[in-house]
C-alpha cells in the first residue's frame, strides 16, 4: 500500500473520531458530547467480554461515553443476570439490557462464568453480588430494544460495538416499521448509526474460522454484506497478539475483595493464565479511535460457507479492519492494564 495513501486513511479516521470523546484524558477539559455506545455481546462464553464491559464502565465514569444499552446474543438466564450484577456493582443499574431467543447453540462451548458468578453465595445463602432486576424473562428482545434506543437518538450519533454473534444485528436489519419508528431496520440503522465496530473474522489465515462468525454464518454474512454504515473489524489476529496478564488479575485488584469481573476471570480457566484481548480491542477503537492501530485500506468483507472471512480492497468500500505490530500490541496491553485495574467511580 502506498505510504501516503495509508497516512491519508489514518488521518481520515482520526478526523472521524476527533470531537467524539467527551474529555481530553490528559487535560481533563470538555471537548464535546460523550460518544453514544450500544454494546452487543455473547457474554458468558469468553471472559474477554466481561473485561470489555469493565472498560465501558470506566469510560462511563470518565464521561467519555453514554452506554445506551447492552444487547446479549447468548441465550439463557445467566447472561442477563451477570450483566445485571455488573451494572449494579459498577453503579449503572439503569442501563437497559436486551436478550435473545432462539439464538446460536453455544451453552456447552466453554465454562459459563456468568453462571458461576451468578451462583456465588456469601454466608452460605445470600448472593455474593447484588442485583437490580427481578425477572430476566421480562427483558425485551435485543432487536426490538435496538429500535427503541436508536429511534431516540440524534442522526448519525450511535456506535455499536459488536463482540459476539451477528444474530441480533441481522434481526435488526430485517425489522419492519413499528411504534418506535416508521423506518425499517436497515433504514433506521442508516439514519442513526455512525459506526459498527465488530470483533470478528480472521484475515491473515484463510483456514481459521473465527468463533463469532462460525456460530451464526448466515447472520454474519448478512451484516457484512448489507449493513448500511461504516464497519471496522478487529480480527482474531489482533486480540491474540495482546494478552492480558494473570499477574494483573492476581495483584492489581486488592482494593476490591469481591469483584464480579475478577471472579468471572477466575471461574473461566484455572489460574494463572493470560487471556487474549479480542473484544477489548473493539471497545478501545470505538471509544479512543484508530491511533493505537494500523488500519486496512477501504474494501469489502465476504463471509464464506465454512466461516472464513475474505477482505477485498475497494476504494469505494466502507469496510476496514485493524492490525497491530509488536510495539502497538505492547502499548495497548499497558493501556488495558491501566484502565481495567483502576477503581470504578461508584464502588458499592
Amino acid at each position: 500500500m502506498n505510504k501516503n495513501k495509508f497516512l491519508l486513511i489514518n488521518l481520515l479516521f482520526l478526523i472521524f473520531f476527533s470531537g467524539c470523546t467527551s474529555k481530553n484524558r490528559q487535560a481533563g477539559t470538555m471537548v464535546s458530547e460523550a460518544r453514544k455506545i450500544i454494546f452487543e455481546t455473547d457474554i458468558g462464553n469468553d471472559v474477554d467480554d466481561a473485561m470489555a464491559l469493565d472498560m465501558l464502565y470506566k469510560y462511563m465514569d470518565a464521561g467519555e461515553i453514554d452506554l445506551l444499552g447492552i444487547m446479549i446474543n447468548k441465550e439463557g438466564v445467566y447472561s442477563p443476570e451477570f450483566v445485571d450484577i455488573m451494572n449494579t456493582w459498577y453503579g449503572y443499574p439503569e442501563i437497559p439490557i436486551g436478550i435473545i431467543y432462539n439464538g446460536a447453540d453455544c451453552e456447552n462451548d466453554a465454562t459459563n462464568y456468568a453462571k458461576c458468578v451468578s451462583l456465588m453465595k456469601k454466608g452460605g445463602s445470600e448472593p455474593l453480588f447484588r442485583r437490580s432486576l427481578k425477572d430476566y424473562s421480562q427483558l425485551p428482545e435485543a432487536h426490538l430494544l435496538y429500535r427503541k434506543l436508536l429511534a431516540q437518538q440524534p442522526d448519525s450519533s450511535v456506535t455499536i460495538v459488536s463482540v459476539g454473534f451477528s444474530t441480533n444485528l441481522s434481526r435488526l436489519l430485517d425489522t419492519p416499521a413499528d411504534d418506535f419508528s416508521p423506518l425499517t431496520g436497515k433504514e433506521l440503522v442508516a439514519k442513526k448509526v455512525k459506526l459498527l465496530c465488530t470483533m470478528a473474522g480472521c484475515f491473515n489465515n484463510p483456514d481459521l474460522h473465527e468463533y463469532n462468525i462460525v456460530k451464526d454464518i448466515p447472520a454474519a454474512r448478512k451484516v457484512f454484506a448489507e449493513w448500511p454504515t461504516l464497519v471496522v473489524t478487529s480480527p482474531f489476529e489482533v486480540g491474540i497478539a495482546i494478552n492480558y496478564p494473570a499477574t494483573s488479575i492476581e495483584n492489581d485488584f486488592k482494593w476490591a475483595p469481591e469483584h464480579p469481573m475478577i471472579e468471572a476471570y477466575k471461574c473461566y480457566l484455572e489460574m494463572p493464565y493470560d487471556r487474549p484481548t479480542w473484544d477489548l480491542t473493539s471497545v478501545l477503537y470505538s471509544v479512543e479511535g484508530p491511533s493505537y492501530f494500523n488500519i486496512s485500506p477501504a474494501g469489502k468483507i465476504d463471509v464464506m460457507d465454512q466461516g472464513s472471512t475474505v477482505f477485498t480492497a475497494d476504494e469505494n468500500g466502507n469496510r476496514y479492519y485493524m492490525m497491530v505490530d509488536s510495539v502497538q500490541a505492547e502499548n495497548i496491553k499497558k493501556h488495558f492494564i491501566q484502565l481495567i485495574s483502576q477503581q470504578p467511580a461508584n464502588l458499592p
